[in-house]
């Protein structure tokens, strides 16, 4: 078993803001990362996408660095820097030569406190503009794009904060009002409600000293409410989409434990059995053997107001999603009954390889910073590792069975998406 341990001392300003320190001093480098505690689920019907709309405006321009010098004065250094957003979070991070640690604390500092007023309608227009191209090329223009739009409208109510993509709707991106993104910006991109992990070639008694001079005037924000929902529920429902694609595809998905719930790691562990990598029973069976589809996937989408597991078949061409459906539901009976010791020796030890991996990086995403990020925003203790693999290390083959049995044999959302005319092929048909 791995025992992997992240140390780290943390800081606590007097205005909210909470900086991990990691010390390794085995590369010159060095990563700044924020958690600002906000994603989509903070967002109300009729004003979604505004999270993700921020991780745009983010790198717009601030009160001392102009639009487009955040890039240009970390590339000057040999810096990157990135960010996403999700239903819960958004993060950002610069990886760069640890003499660069300074700069890196300096722009985050200056966003945090100097976004606010440098955000002007021309720049809401430009980035309103960015994300509906956005939009138009992840969703409206690409192949199963509306896919995932569509599930989760099925599988969520219309007020949960899940039920809508964190890119938002095209209507509330082009009605989002000037005053509208300043009030989020007022409420949520605050150093009380941000978190940032330094980890690399760092001196804790130096970053002390610089968090403080750069962020420790930015004023504390308002006490932020959190979303709580009602857990989800569905009834079992199917629905068909015809889409200008080459090959139907088959989505089923089920609502499951939240991230860090009992039974979150045993179907993690469930979605590895079923299809990573070629030794996988949908992969093995559907694949290789009966060569109906030409690909599997099943992973179990962890998130903090509850989960969705969710199995996608692209069938090979002619194939009936029927007969797909029929298939992974044989597959869900027989591992609600019997997994073999191999298999779930296979599955541990592949997520073990991931994780480990994953963090043989001080930054980027998924890296070290980002882990003691995540860690501390989802359990309190930003050196969660080794307990999050002993989620796993102890899980038997009777926990990753009963979780199926639980969570995966009851009722779900079945989507088909065929190819334009042919409605034929739909799961329900």
């Amino acid at each position: 078993m791995h025992d992997i341990r992240l140390p780290y001392e943390l800081i606590a300003l007097d205005n909210g803001l909470r900086v991990i320190v990691h010390e390794d001093r085995r590369a010159p480098l060095v990563c700044v990362n924020v958690w600002y505690h906000v994603g989509s689920k903070e967002e109300v019907p009729g004003r979604t996408g505004f999270a993700h709309l921020f991780e745009h405006l983010m790198f717009e321009g601030s009160e001392n660095v102009p639009e487009g010098r955040f890039d240009e004065m970390l590339e000057e250094i040999g810096g990157m820097n990135n960010g996403s957003t999700s239903t819960d979070r958004t993060n950002y991070w610069e990886l760069l030569p640890s003499h660069g640690l300074d700069l890196a604390l300096y722009l985050e500092a200056d966003r945090m406190g100097g976004l606010l007023p440098a955000i002007t309608g021309a720049q809401l227009e430009a980035q309103r503009d960015v994300v509906r191209n956005e939009r138009r090329q992840s969703y409206e223009n690409r192949p199963y794009g509306l896919a995932s739009e569509t599930l989760l409208a099925a599988l969520y109510p219309e007020d949960h904060p899940y039920s809508w993509p964190v890119i938002g709707s095209m209507a509330d991106i082009g009605a989002a009002t000037l005053e509208d993104v300043r009030d989020f910006c007022r409420q949520y991109y605050t150093p009380s409600n941000a978190t940032i992990a330094v980890a690399g070639d760092v001196d804790v008694a130096h970053v002390r000293d610089v968090v403080e001079r750069y962020f420790g005037d930015i004023p504390r924000g308002p006490d932020v409410p959190r979303r709580a929902a009602a857990p989800a529920a569905v009834t079992s429902e199917r629905i068909v989409m015809e889409d200008d694609v080459s090959l139907p595809r088959i989505y089923i998905a089920w609502h499951s434990p939240a991230v860090f719930a009992a039974g979150d790691a045993a179907l993690d562990t469930a979605g590895a059995i079923l299809a990573h990598g070629r030794a996988s029973r949908l992969y093995r069976s559907l694949v290789y053997e009966k060569q109906l589809a030409q690909s599997v996937s099943a992973y179990q989408g962890s998130a903090v107001l509850g989960s969705t597991f969710r199995v996608v078949v692209t069938a090979r061409p002619g194939v009936s999603l029927a007969v797909i459906e029929q298939e992974v539901r044989d597959e869900l009976d027989a591992m609600s009954q019997s997994i073999a010791a191999r298999e779930l020796e296979r599955a541990v030890n592949g997520i073990e390889t991931g994780f480990v991996d994953s963090l043989q990086n001080v930054g980027g995403f998924g890296g070290r910073a980002d882990q003691l990020n995540m860690y501390l925003f989802h359990t309190g203790e930003p050196d969660y590792a080794a307990e999050d693999l002993r989620r796993y290390d102890a899980l038997t083959t009777d926990d990753v069975a009963r979780s199926v049995r639980e969570h995966l044999l009851g009722p779900s959302v079945v989507l088909s998406v065929v190819p334009l005319g042919h409605g034929d092929l739909a799961a329900e048909s």
